[in-house]
């Protein structure tokens, strides 16, 4: 599999995220198919920790960006510090979380997770799908998540940030594909990183970020959408028969859970 995937995706791999969770054991998926890779997060001690280890299991390349990806120039950095390296895969892992009462929360909070989890990640898609379509190959990783396919109540908007990286996943898969490119989107449930401190959540059954970067790599360029872990296949396929306004109701009741703590 390591020399097909090389092929495909190599020989520079880009990861925003790359400080924990998902996109951290993502960057060790892809050391060990060989991939050089580009790690990118907001915190640089960390980076620098990670990249070490790597390098050292691995021996492959890795190069590090610290950069918060709000900043209003941060694509710009991205495009100058990746450009002379031939990079054949873009993994979009940076975002975060918010919830409670939408009516409650911090409007610069929740306007800066938006920025994070769907602008950067459009102007992002954008240039590097670009680079892919003139190779005629290429593969593009995207964060959705199980609360992306209906709304959430108690999480409304990092709901809604969600549902539209699934619809952009959706569309891409079909559109890039006639030139190569393949789109993997991964719709996790609860997953055990730095998520739920971040979204002042309390969640329950979380899957190991390495399960679910196995499944993504394994995927890649098989199917469109990835659930890997056994609460987002089990809740995910459950759902999924209900009229819409049910699995609202089934969301609101979950997330009332992982949020009661606020209210207390």
């Amino acid at each position: 599999m390591q020399n097909k995937f090389l092929t495909q995706y190599g020989p520079w791999g880009v990861i925003t995220g790359a400080s924990d969770g998902i996109g951290k054991a993502l960057a060790y998926q892809l050391a060990q198919q060989g991939l050089n890779l580009i790690l990118i997060a907001r915190r640089d001690e960390l980076l620098q920790e990670i990249s070490a280890d790597i390098v050292k299991q691995y021996k492959i390349e890795v190069k590090i960006l610290s950069i918060d990806l709000v900043k209003p120039n941060a694509l710009e950095i991205i495009k100058i510090f990746c450009k002379e390296y031939k990079i054949g895969l873009f993994a979009a892992i940076a975002g975060f979380g918010t919830s409670g009462e939408f009516i409650k929360n911090d409007i610069k909070n929740e306007i800066n997770m938006l920025e994070v989890n769907c602008k950067a990640v459009l102007e992002q898609v954008h240039y590097f799908a670009n680079i892919f379509l003139m190779q005629k190959r290429g593969g593009i990783f995207l964060m959705g998540s199980l609360v992306g396919f209906q709304g959430v109540p108690y999480s409304a908007n990092y709901a809604a940030s969600k549902a539209y990286i699934q619809s952009l996943a959706e569309g891409l898969y079909f559109e890039l594909k006639e030139y190569g490119v393949d789109v993997l989107c991964c719709a996790p449930g609860p997953v055990q990183s730095g998520f739920a401190t971040r979204a002042k959540m309390k969640l329950a059954n979380t899957a190991d970020p390495n399960v679910i970067a196995k499944g993504m790599v394994k995927n890649l360029g098989k199917s469109l959408t990835v659930r890997p872990g056994f609460i987002a296949k089990f809740l995910g396929w459950s759902l999924i028969t209900l009229p819409r306004f049910f699995r609202i109701l089934i969301m609101k009741n979950i997330m009332h859970d992982f949020t009661k703590h606020q209210r207390n």
